[in-house]
């Protein structure tokens, strides 16, 4: 098997160690190169001709942000940023996001083994992700694209969880009374800027939307005060005990899950801890079925690009609990894994591109009297 080759940057010797150290545990990764800034990454990337680059943004001599902006424009190269916890991170973070990275993850804390394993599994997903997306964006002309990565590794111990960790499977016989309309959304690589094109469509009768993007923690607090400059809808980070309504589009904070449950005539979201569910807190499956339970077939289910299954099965339940549900299409997708397996498991009323989503959501609301 041809192994995904890491080019990783930080100026911090410590970090590029411990960085190697959790690439290295991935037989499916390699770290070809390290560098402690931008010139001497610049150097190694004519060298060594890394698949994926994994940037730190905090970097001596030159910024990261400004490196990322020349490798963009002079030779795309997958580039996955470690940004530090802080406010400051994240808002270069998603800056990064703008100028074409294709993840984002926080800089890893390794204060256990458990922490350890967590991080391990974050950054290999991360890394290989961003070569997935790569092999769909290279220019004509550019160099072979890096190895189409193969199933992620088992590092963490134990299986792989469902949302049955999280939330009871909804019961077959059970009736949903009638509810207000409600908007369901899942994505992971490539997701941000979709959301970003997507939310700017949507008219304040938009029934409520509530969105699970896989971020880091910290960082989605700054991800919707960016998107709700964009909008005319209400754009936050998810609170609990908030109570969606027409207009208002909630995101999950990273490393909680978000659940949809019913309150009176309308709904509330609540927002727990909980083992990890297909790899990811928050999970998609988890927000979709919760979504299926509280709202059936008042909801509509929408999942967009990401590498993985998440959401994949909650897309089913949705479907099955009688919800509207569509999946965005391949050709506009960065990485078509988690749209891609719900349609395989015939999770999805339809495919769509992402510049017709929001024109699916007023076609919802239309049809729910909502718009």
């Amino acid at each position: 098997m041809t192994r995904i080759r890491v080019l990783i940057v930080d100026d911090s010797a410590a970090a590029r160690s411990a960085l190697r150290r959790l690439l290295e545990g991935d037989g499916g990764i390699e770290v070809i190169a390290t560098a402690p800034d931008a010139f001497a990454a610049a150097a190694q990337m004519r060298e060594s001709l890394p698949d994926v680059i994994l940037l730190d943004l905090e970097l001596p001599r030159m910024d990261g942000l400004t490196f990322l902006g020349r490798i963009m424009a002079q030779r795309p190269i997958p580039v996955v940023i470690c940004s530090s916890h802080t406010e400051a991170g994240s808002r270069a973070a998603l800056r990064a996001l703008e100028l074409g990275a294709a993840e984002v993850i926080g800089k890893p804390r390794l204060a256990s083994e458990s922490d350890r394993q967590e991080a391990q599994i974050r950054l290999c997903d991360a890394i290989r992700a961003a070569a997935h997306a790569g092999r769909r964006r290279r220019p004509s002309g550019g160099r072979e694209p890096p190895p189409a990565p193969g199933p992620a590794p088992d590092l963490r111990p134990g299986p792989k969880l469902t949302a049955d960790a999280v939330l009871a499977p909804p019961r077959p016989s059970s009736v949903v009374p009638p509810m207000p309309p409600v908007i369901a959304i899942g994505a992971s690589t490539g997701g941000t800027e979709a959301l970003a094109r997507v939310l700017p469509g949507l008219s304040p009768r938009t029934p409520p939307v509530v969105v699970v993007q896989h971020m880091p923690e910290k960082f989605t607090a700054a991800f919707a005060r960016r998107l709700d400059g964009l909008c005319t809808v209400r754009v936050s980070e998810a609170r609990d005990g908030d109570r969606p309504e027409r207009g208002e589009v909630l995101i999950a904070p990273g490393d909680s899950h978000l659940i949809l449950r019913r309150h009176g005539r309308g709904y509330r979201t609540d927002i727990v801890s909980g083992p990890y569910v297909a790899r990811h807190r928050p999970s998609v499956d988890v927000l979709f079925r919760s979504t299926a339970i509280a709202a059936g077939p008042a909801a509509q289910g929408i999942l967009m690009t990401g590498m993985g299954d998440d959401g994949a099965r909650g897309l089913v339940e949705m479907r099955t609990a009688g919800a509207a549900t569509l999946i965005q299409d391949e050709a506009s997708s960065v990485v078509w894994g988690m749209p891609g397996e719900a349609m395989r498991m015939g999770g999805a009323d339809r495919a769509v591109p992402l510049d017709r989503i929001a024109e699916a959501i007023a076609e919802f609301g239309a049809r729910a009297g909502a718009a």
